[in-house]
């Protein structure tokens, strides 16, 4: 079984910055992409940003020049920061990672609990 902690989310005027992590712990023999989606109230979740193995990353264009993603491979933990925040940024921000459990397994999505992210004007 693999397990994603997210952690870092909260409260933060418009133009401030937070910074979020998701650790994937468990069963984990590779990961090969990792990354971070949102859902507003109201509104279907969407991917904010996305890093494969190989460091290349990308980004919903609502966010480019603002958020980075970043992951530290040893910890098998991902980054959010997210600079120049907006009240449209307002949502629960999900982390994901596409791990495969054992070398003979296929790569399966798993998904951290959410992390409440709030942007006030």
């Amino acid at each position: 079984q693999v397990q994603l902690v997210e952690s870092g989310g909260g409260l933060v005027h418009s133009g401030g910055s937070l910074r979020l992590s998701c650790v994937a712990s468990g069963s984990i023999s590779s990961i090969n992409a990792m990354g971070w989606y949102r859902q507003a109230p109201g509104k279907q979740r969407e991917l904010v940003a996305v890093i494969i193995s190989g460091g290349n990353t990308n980004y919903v264009d609502s966010v480019k020049g603002r958020f980075t993603i970043s992951r530290d491979n040893a910890k098998n933990t991902e980054y959010l920061q997210m600079n120049s925040l907006k009240p449209e940024d307002t949502a629960v921000y999900y982390c994901y990672a596409r791990v495969r459990t054992d070398k003979y397994s296929t790569f399966s999505n798993y998904w951290g609990q959410g992390t409440q992210v709030t942007v006030s004007s």
